[in-house]
């Protein structure tokens, strides 16, 4: 199998491509992978291996139908990470978000119709659907996203769904909840808080805190990611959720705890426009169908996460961005979509 994955450079893509180059998804020991990755500031190259005989790297947009419609035909199957996932950055320049997410994910799907690739997983996230109160989405749940970033993805799932129900592409869409691990940029609220704490500086908490998310560890994540590629049913959509549902102040007292400080640590800052107060999925249909389950409990993720960035100063100190602080001199936390 020739596998094409867009944004592999990325936090979820380069985990799911280090796995599949590994052996580590039986069955697809000697899958060939190309990634596409245009290398924004979110992409890194040092997160995939610097030589490996059965990965192909190319630097590029998925936008540009050009390049797209040259590199595609070959391949037996696409998997599309490849997004714009910074909330924040969605809220204050929103035109990038809808040329990549929406634009980007037409060009493909385009290309891969005519090159007649065989299956497409098309990886979303559970923003899409808003913000819920009680109970948790199901896959048939209307979909009010209340980001720029989130309406974004949310367009990129109608363009799939359209190139299924229209042309017949063997497409399955896939929502996840909240993800971390290691790699993961320090944009993000928990590699944001564990780097800063490393560095004894303060976290940012965001309002009152009590804005409730599902974690969901990046390898678990990936694994579903291939049982949808491999077993996944054309035109189907899945909901991939990690169970662990904690309110914005509950992680941060974990983390205060792993990192050896205390509550005078965290500063509260003005809260985002739209924040969504709580997402929970449904996760029945990937469990009945292809029979995941998240393997890595939340407390063991963490702490493992923790442990990981404690290791490798040199790589998060590279990636650690100062353009998005705010007065205090703190880096103002995201949430992150699934294609980060």
């Amino acid at each position: 199998m020739r596998i094409l994955v867009t944004g592999g450079a990325g936090f979820i893509g380069s985990h799911y491509v280090r796995t599949l180059l590994s052996g580590g998804y039986p069955g697809s020991e000697g899958a060939r992978v190309t990634v596409l990755d245009k290398l924004t500031y979110s992409g890194n190259r040092d997160n995939l291996p610097s030589t490996a005989p059965r990965l192909e790297f190319v630097h590029g947009d998925i936008c540009d139908a050009a390049l797209v419609r040259e590199l595609m035909p070959g391949h037996d199957a696409l998997v599309h990470f490849a997004a714009e996932s910074h909330v924040d950055r969605s809220i204050d320049a929103a035109g990038e978000f809808f040329r990549t997410n929406v634009v980007g994910t037409e060009v493909l799907l385009d290309a891969a119709l005519r090159s007649g690739v065989e299956r497409v997983v098309h990886v979303s996230t559970d923003e899409v659907y808003g913000s819920i109160a009680s109970g948790s989405w199901t896959e048939v749940w209307p979909l009010a996203p209340n980001s720029p970033y989130a309406a974004s993805k949310a367009g990129s799932d109608l363009v799939a769904r359209s190139y299924h129900r229209t042309h017949g592409l063997d497409v399955s869409i896939s929502r996840c909840s909240n993800n971390y691990g290691p790699y993961q940029h320090t944009e993000k609220l928990i590699p944001l808080f564990i780097t800063n704490l490393l560095e004894g500086r303060p976290v940012p908490l965001y309002g009152d805190g009590h804005n409730v998310r599902e974690w969901l560890h990046v390898d678990d994540h990936c694994r579903a990611i291939h049982a949808i590629l491999t077993r996944g049913r054309p035109g189907e959509i899945y909901n991939v959720g990690g169970g662990a549902e904690l309110p914005n102040t509950e992680i941060a007292t974990r983390l205060l705890g792993l990192c050896g400080a205390d509550e005078s640590a965290v500063i509260r800052v003005a809260d985002r426009p739209g924040h969504d107060d709580r997402y929970s999925l449904d996760g029945t249909k990937i469990r009945r169908q292809l029979g995941w389950v998240p393997q890595i409990g939340f407390e063991e993720g963490l702490r493992e996460t923790v442990a990981w960035y404690r290791d490798n100063p040199a790589w998060w100190k590279a990636v650690k961005r100062a353009d998005t602080v705010d007065g205090t001199g703190a880096v103002v936390p995201v949430e992150e979509g699934a294609g980060a």
